[in-house]
């Protein structure tokens, strides 16, 4: 097998039985649309095909905010099926920086595969999937739905974004509304519109419902 046919194997196996909104299938989507979006760019497909693989091979969020094992991890896995330092390196440096969370402090990392990767990853927080996901782990955190009393802090620092317990609809402004104007490529702006559309057509609905209208 190649390194593409390795890594996929080896993700599949370390994430068996994983929260369902960071599980082998949530890989496997930002896979395909990092292919989708790699195709239309001039960037390393190698690098862009590992990175989205390996990006939640150990995400901090399940191992106690350590920002560290997830790049340590998956540089480990890449020396032991011999690729090369540079395309390690920077696999490493996508997957530290293309977080959210990451971007709430200072990014010194830049890279045309972080652009198409961090998009990818993007757009399966939003749409249909991503309601879905963001239940999934507010399930998994055992959070309120929506709590009306409870506001979304639409300043948050990175710690406070960390440590958030807040209902699972704030997520929606504190994140998910947030990523369509966040897109770096051509490719990710046009496939976020129509799917945080649906994020706002969702809420209406969600918000009707909740007080009987509906």
């Amino acid at each position: 097998m190649d390194s593409i046919e390795l890594t996929a194997a080896y993700v599949k196996q370390v994430l068996e039985g994983a929260e369902g909104g960071h599980d082998w299938w949530h890989i496997y989507r930002v896979w395909q649309t990092a292919r989708t979006i790699a195709a239309k760019e001039q960037a390393d497909l190698l690098v862009v095909e590992l990175a989205a693989l390996l990006h939640d091979i150990a995400d901090s969020k399940f191992h106690a905010g350590d920002e560290e094992v997830g790049p340590q991890r998956a540089g480990e896995f890449l020396k032991s099926i011999s690729v090369s330092n540079s395309i390690i390196h920077h696999v490493q440096q996508i997957i530290r920086h293309m977080s959210f969370k990451a971007s709430l402090g200072d990014v010194d990392f830049h890279s045309k595969e972080l652009e198409i990767v961090q998009d990818a990853d993007r757009l399966d927080a939003i749409g249909a999937i991503g309601i879905a996901r963001a239940f999934s782990y507010g399930g998994f955190k055992q959070r309120e739905f929506y709590n009306p009393h409870i506001a979304p802090n639409l300043n948050m620092s990175k710690e406070e974004y960390k440590n958030s317990s807040a209902p699972t609809i704030n997520h929606f402004y504190e994140k998910l509304l947030l990523l369509k104007d966040k897109m770096n490529t051509l490719t990710g702006r046009e496939l976020a519109a129509n799917r945080h559309r649906f994020l706002e057509l969702y809420l209406e609905q969600f918000y009707a419902e909740w007080e009987g209208k509906r």
